[in-house]
């Protein structure tokens, strides 16, 4: 007789003690739960030895990506139905530990084992990246990271963020706006931000594949400085800068932003690149960028942030994101942020929040990833493929739920004197 379903939907209420938000499908094809919620298809008892193995994220991250788990219906409802069940709770091991202690827990646990088979703990997929913590940041490190985000395929970059390659929160003017429209107009204000001028030097750390160098070489008539740590990207942004005759005046380097040294510069852009710096080189970060402007020069500054903890020295970086995504990566609260900016010797004289602005831009990635998966997944592999879906949908919903924002931040190297150069009306790029 099929029953898996019934008997996981059983086990899953006994140990998690609240009743489970969506239908399961198990591999014997008998099913349970809700009718009308998205369906948690278990394709494999493998599923369950990753879960039982890495409980909670991490475990569930495995499963997806390795396709032993798969979700029909609205991915978002599915993603938000279960985020309290398992993003949201944690796996600390002293939580596990107190959980284990009562008996409803270990004998839905013990269920799970015998339903799952060979207790064997399956490899990680292939995409899962694997090293030592002990050396974040170190220039050779952060090349690394940086390769395994961004080396995956101009090809299926474009698929995902379309003619516009740009890889950072668009700016929307409405929901109804075409993509590229939102990211022309993202790169608009950062440059008005920035207040350039024909004849300016701008610096662009982490250039991506050079849509700001581009824009602003050829709207604003500045001379342009692009460092990525990516390969693949600057070949392909030396390409576009190519196309658009603007060679004169935008030059691409495979380079860290520490070896920077030709400054000083009339501008800065940062724009989704501070998320790999780390903590414990934010400081670094914000030094070298002042040192590289001049008296007067203005950095923008544009940041994923997470909210404050109650105690800091508790945060960790996400598993997922941390062992699929962005290796290395670390998010701040933008007090922390802010702070940092100032204590480099920077003014710090606009913040703008954009929260809903990304989760609009990742929605349109899912659905241009979504209507181009078979070719997507051919250019990257189904694994990595299913590794953005989760992590751009995820996100999503992180954004909407105000649990992660981002922010523009302009700071200005203010001289001595305190002539910040900065209109008495600030926002006059509106």
């Amino acid at each position: 007789m099929a029953d898996a379903a019934l008997r996981l939907k059983s086990l899953f209420e006994q140990l998690l003690g609240t009743p489970i938000p969506v239908r399961i499908r198990a591999w014997d094809g008998s099913e349970a739960g809700p009718p009308d919620a998205p369906t948690l298809v278990v394709r494999n008892r493998r599923a369950l030895r990753r879960l039982l193995w890495k409980p909670g994220e991490l475990g569930m991250a495995r499963a997806w990506v390795s396709g032993d788990l798969g979700i029909e219906g609205d991915l978002y409802e599915a993603l938000d139905a279960m985020s309290e069940l398992v993003w949201e709770r944690g796996e600390d091991a002293r939580t596990l530990a107190q959980a284990l202690r009562d008996p409803e827990v270990r004998s839905a646990v013990r269920g799970l084992v015998k339903l799952a088979g060979l207790p064997l703990p399956p490899a990680p997929p292939p995409e899962e990246v694997r090293r030592s913590r002990a050396h974040l940041h170190t220039k050779r490190t952060d090349k690394r990271a940086i390769s395994h985000h961004y080396d995956v395929g101009n090809d299926f970059y474009e698929i995902v963020l379309g003619p516009s390659m740009v890889y950072s929160c668009a700016y929307w003017e409405s929901p109804d706006g075409t993509l590229e429209d939102a990211q022309r107009d993202k790169l608009e204000l950062i440059c008005r931000k920035l207040e350039l001028t024909p004849g300016q030097r701008l610096l662009d750390v982490g250039c991506g594949w050079g849509s700001m160098a581009i824009h602003a070489a050829r709207e604003y008539g500045v001379s342009v400085v692009g460092v990525t740590l990516s390969q693949e990207q600057a070949a392909y942004a030396r390409k576009r800068v190519a196309g658009e005759g603007l060679t004169d005046k935008v030059e691409i380097r495979v380079q860290d932003y520490r070896d920077v040294a030709d400054g000083p510069y009339d501008a800065i852009s940062s724009i989704g690149m501070a998320e790999h710096v780390g903590s414990e080189r934010y400081l670094e970060y914000a030094r070298d960028l002042f040192t590289l402007l001049r008296p007067g020069g203005r950095l923008l500054n544009h940041q994923i942030a997470r909210r404050p903890w109650q105690d800091e020295s508790a945060y960790d970086i996400d598993e997922f994101i941390d062992a699929y995504v962005f290796p290395d990566g670390e998010l701040a609260p933008i007090g922390t942020t802010v702070t940092q900016l100032e204590r480099a010797g920077l003014e710090v004289r606009d913040v703008e929040v954009i929260r809903e602005h990304y989760a609009l831009t990742l929605r349109r990635w899912v659905a241009n990833l979504e209507a181009d998966w078979a070719r997507a997944a051919k250019l990257a592999g189904v694994g990595r493929a299913r590794v953005w879906r989760l992590y751009m949908a995820a996100s999503a919903l992180a954004f909407e739920r105000n649990r992660i924002g981002v922010n523009q931040v302009l700071a200005v190297r203010t001289p001595d004197g305190g002539n910040s150069e900065m209109p008495l009306r600030a926002r006059s790029w509106n």
